[in-house]
């Protein structure tokens, strides 16, 4: 079939509940055009109005979930198991059975959307705006839109929100960050290389606009265009120098700045506990800062694709939706105060790593606010002799040190692990945790001058037997409580801005905040652990590695880059001071007991 047949095409409405159109053309403000794929239920060609949910992204519009991840498709609730299901997006049968519209849209430069390859750009997120406003227009469209999605899927929606196109009524972010700098590139100015270079050629690179090849791979049909040659994909394709992109100022990462209090519309926010390298944080402060009158954080554990999925969670999406959508509010969401803003999960026990069935066994609290109201932020004394204290350590009329090495990679020579007592009641851990730490680097006997330090910090759970209790991480693999990172050249905070808090240090993490990092000088750090749960038994304890790289339960997104972490600058030795004047602790929001 040609190219200019094939442009919007319905395909055999008679093998599905619900109309599909295929490649339907938007014009962008910019002359160019996004292709999207529309799923209507029936009762659209008669003429009733449907509101809209929208995907925007990079994995290819008619790429099968069952081929983009087989393994995945096949543990899905069979609901969700459909011949138009693709990853991370909301399943075309059952939303259009349940009266939405679904359009799922290759960006610029994807699948059937011709243009430059740009992900997460500013100039992808402004097509994502036009098909918004678009899709609300059309005349099958009841003029509301919503946004539902995971990961890319949802990290996208805080942007396009901020922009506030017309016909937006609200977004569903499921696990998706919402600050590109400081959740997605670098962990406290230390770049996260290694799921980029991964994702990139697995998820992206193969969905490129013109690639020739996709049908013969069963990767989607090929580009309805034609091929494009090698010189043409090269030329339609950035793809960033991460190591180059080091601060926010940098010009390419400054065009993707928003302001989160620009997003108004009502917003459910959905956490993962477990996702504590690439997706937590952003929900949380996504919540926190939003502009939105009506905004609700939800916490949820388990791997990161399947509970999108699971039937009570889908409930949950379609109530939300419903409510703003379609005005069939049966929670209360539209009425102020009706829903508690926030619905914990609770990890208590040890239910298994990737165990889907314990983790639902997990209880939920209802809460009315985050952080909670009621949290007493607790500290806890580092000492000399590698302990976690509730008391404050006697002063020491001779400072000492600990020294680990640099440039670590999880051997015991490059971490330093501080161990609690046993805790001697259950005791809840719920909230965002600092680190105060003092710091200093040294030259090897025979080495180099180092001239910067990475701080890696994890807080673990450690069973009454001694045993750690791991959590499920993204992709099923055992992860600890949480992690928090700083590269010490960046220690600069910003007390003036409106988002610091004593419990959140705020960082600008422009090129003018780069501070000297001399060796055998002392510095004070606060170092951002990402917000958790986790209720510690009886005979528990909580331990806090200090190390100088990637630990266990970094799964894949690894700090590793050999020119982010040269040995030039970092190989050397690390110290943490203690004495009088080199007090360190980290500060836990301990949750009382009711």
């Amino acid at each position: 079939m040609s190219a200019q047949h094939r442009d919007i095409l319905t395909i055999d409405s008679e093998s599905f509940s619900y109309i599909f159109e295929e490649n339907v053309s938007v014009p962008l403000g910019n002359g160019g055009v996004i292709r999207c794929n529309v799923y209507k239920p029936k009762a659209a060609s008669a003429g009733t109005k449907f509101p809209v949910l929208m995907t925007y992204g990079p994995y290819g519009k008619d790429v099968p979930y069952k081929d983009f991840n087989p393994k995945s498709f096949s543990e899905l609730h069979p609901t969700h198991q459909t011949e138009h299901s693709a990853w991370e997006t909301p399943t075309p049968q059952f939303w259009t059975d349940n009266g939405y519209i679904v359009i799922r849209a290759d960006e610029i430069g994807i699948g059937q959307s011709p243009g430059v390859l740009n992900v997460k750009s500013a100039s992808s997120i402004a097509g994502f705006c036009d098909v918004i406003e678009w899709a609300a227009e059309q005349e099958w469209c009841s003029g509301k839109v919503g946004l539902l999605g995971v990961s890319y899927y949802a990290a996208t929606q805080w942007q396009v929100a901020s922009l506030q196109p017309k016909g937006l009524a609200a977004i569903v972010p499921w696990e998706g960050f919402s600050d590109p700098y400081s959740e997605s590139l670098r962990h406290g100015g230390i770049l996260s290389n290694k799921f980029y270079s991964m994702w990139y050629s697995r998820q992206v690179a193969p969905n490129q606009y013109g690639l020739p090849g996709r049908a013969a791979r069963d990767w989607g049909p090929d580009t309805v265009e034609g091929d494009l040659s090698a010189g043409e994909l090269n030329a339609n394709r950035y793809e960033a120098v991460l190591h180059e992109q080091r601060y926010r100022d940098d010009k390419s990462l400054s065009s993707l700045n928003f302001n989160l209090e620009d997003v108004t519309v009502p917003v459910l926010s959905v956490a993962n506990l477990g996702g504590n390298l690439l997706h937590l944080r952003g929900n949380v402060l996504g919540y926190l800062w939003a502009g939105s009158d009506f905004k609700y954080l939800r916490f949820i554990a388990g791997r990161h694709d399947l509970p999108f999925y699971y039937p009570e969670e889908v409930e949950v999406q379609k109530s939300f939706l419903d409510a703003w959508l379609k005005g069939d509010d049966r929670e209360g969401w539209t009425k102020k105060g009706a829903v508690p803003a926030v619905d914990l999960v609770l990890r208590q026990g040890n239910v298994g790593c990737n165990n889907p069935r314990g983790e639902k066994t997990f209880l939920r609290r209802k809460e009315n606010e985050w952080p909670l109201s009621r949290t007493k932020y607790t500290p806890f004394y580092l000492t000399a002799n590698k302990m976690l204290q509730r008391d404050s350590p006697e002063q020491q009329h001779l400072p000492s040190k600990l020294t680990y090495q640099a440039l670590g990679a999880g051997e015991l020579e490059h971490i330093l692990t501080f161990t609690s007592a046993p805790f001697d009641s259950v005791t809840e851990v719920t909230g965002h945790i600092v680190a105060h730490l003092n710091v200093s680097i040294s030259k090897d006997r025979w080495g180099g001058s180092p001239s910067d330090l990475d701080l890696f910090l994890t807080l673990r759970h450690l069973s009454p037997s001694g045993e750690e209790i791991s959590y499920t991480g993204s992709a099923g693999e055992p992860v600890p409580v949480t992690k928090g990172w700083l590269r010490v050249s960046l220690r600069k905070t910003n007390p003036q801005h409106p988002r610091h808090r004593s419990w959140l240090p705020h960082r600008d993490f422009y090129s003018t905040d780069v501070l000297p990092v001399v060796p055998n000088d002392v510095y004070h750090v606060e170092v951002e652990l990402w917000p958790t749960n986790v209720v510690v038994e009886s005979g528990g304890r909580l331990a806090l590695e200090v190390s100088s790289g990637d630990t266990s339960g970094t799964g894949f997104w690894g700090h590793n880059d050999p020119i982010d972490r040269s040995d030039d600058v970092f190989k050397g030795q690390n110290h943490i001071h203690f004495g009088a004047h080199y007090v360190n602790s980290i500060i836990l929001p301990i949750i009382p007991a009711n």
